[in-house]
């Protein structure tokens, strides 16, 4: 039987990151389960779910830090997903990758803008220009 850090882990990773969540944790199935495990039970179990902190503030937070830390491009944009998933705008979004510019430098906010850039261009939700002449 699972425990309850497992049960409310797993549905803080089924609000927080849907099937993109799901989908990381299916992916360590076959080389180390006990690290599928060990992600849902604390930072989803314990940490999410702790009541201080919204999750629309806890996804800002953590895109901010996986900025900064500049080498956790695919962990950014899963949590850009995140972010957006849980109510943040594209704005508040950008807005917090270019307060990066000021804690942890311009390439850390370049290369934050970057993956969000392929996370909106990923979801569609930037079309393609349609500059043609006519």
């Amino acid at each position: 039987m699972e425990n309850s850090r497992f049960t409310v882990g797993l549905e803080q990773l089924s609000k927080i990151d849907g099937e993109a969540g799901h989908n990381v944790i299916e992916s360590l199935q076959d080389i180390c389960p006990d690290l599928a495990k060990f992600t849902i039970e604390y930072p989803f179990g314990d940490i999410y779910s702790r009541p201080a902190l919204d999750l629309k503030s806890r996804e800002i937070a953590t895109i901010a830090a996986l900025t900064a830390l500049g080498h956790c491009k695919p962990q950014l944009k899963v949590h850009l997903n995140a972010a957006l998933n849980v109510g943040c705008t594209e704005d508040e979004i950008k807005e917090v990758l270019l307060q990066m510019t000021v804690y942890a430098g311009f390439p850390a906010a370049l290369n934050g803008m970057f993956a969000f850039k392929e996370v909106l261009q990923e979801s569609k939700a930037i079309q393609p220009s349609n500059d043609l002449d006519t």
